[in-house]
């Protein structure tokens, strides 16, 4: 347990900085572009919504970053694949877990002298639910740094070369998926997807919000991609 502890407090110290830094940048600039539209319209518009999209960004960067180096250091300090598997998952954990704190607590802040602004969450749901708030965007953040630590392993499993082609059959089959919907599938079919993706993300049929389903699918997803991940660096080497 210690040795485990030691390997999370490492992974997670250097990301602070980091964070430190993308937030200073982030509201630094926002701040900026706030004032210029403040005074343009007489404070009628924000100039940004949904910050948060941005932490998305921060965190699926980490998700690709937090590998080489943080894998390459503790596997050279006798550091099984299994420990550096767990402490990675359990730092995201914790960064997501922080920056959603932060994004929560900055996102009603901003709404409160500007009711104007909105974010990611209310934009869907509204304000006033501030626990929830921060838990739906922790399972947001670590469903993506989940997405992107599993596509850099594949990427260094297979080589560039097959990532690359892999990520074509993606795309492709994506552009097949929207062909299929729009040229073949019945529109019935199509509705009763849509009407299961509305509920994945809390909209129930009968006008109601659930607002536990869509933190529960972001963590099943995140945890379908937590276990591909472990398949992948189980049977991986540092390149």
């Amino acid at each position: 347990m210690n040795k485990l502890k030691s390997a999370v407090l490492y992974e997670y110290s250097t990301k602070i900085k980091a964070m430190g830094i993308f937030y200073l940048i982030q509201y630094l600039i926002v701040a900026l572009i706030f004032a210029i539209v403040a005074i343009c319209t007489e404070g009628n518009e924000t100039g940004s919504n949904t910050l948060e999209f941005s932490s998305v960004v921060f965190v699926s960067v980490i998700g690709v970053l937090g590998y080489k180096e943080d894998f390459k250091a503790l596997i050279q300090n006798g550091y099984t694949r299994k420990y550096i598997f767990g402490a990675t998952i359990c730092m995201f954990t914790l960064l997501a877990g922080t920056m959603a704190l932060i994004d929560t607590i900055i996102g009603n802040y901003i709404h409160l002298f500007n009711s104007n602004y909105f974010t990611l969450y209310s934009s869907l749901y509204g304000f006033g639910n501030v626990f929830t708030n921060w838990l739906w965007l922790t399972a947001l953040y670590l469903m993506f740094c989940s997405l992107f630590y599993f596509a850099v392993l594949v990427i260094n499993r297979v080589g560039k070369t097959v990532s690359l082609l892999i990520g074509v059959g993606v795309c492709s089959i994506i552009l097949l998926v929207i062909a299929l919907f729009q040229f073949v599938f019945s529109d019935e079919f199509a509705r009763k997807t849509v009407e299961i993706l509305l509920k994945a993300m809390g909209f129930m049929s009968d006008g109601t919000i659930i607002l536990s389903f869509p933190i529960l699918s972001f963590l099943v997803i995140g945890v379908i991609f937590g276990i591909g991940s472990y398949a992948v660096i189980c049977r991986t080497e540092l390149r």
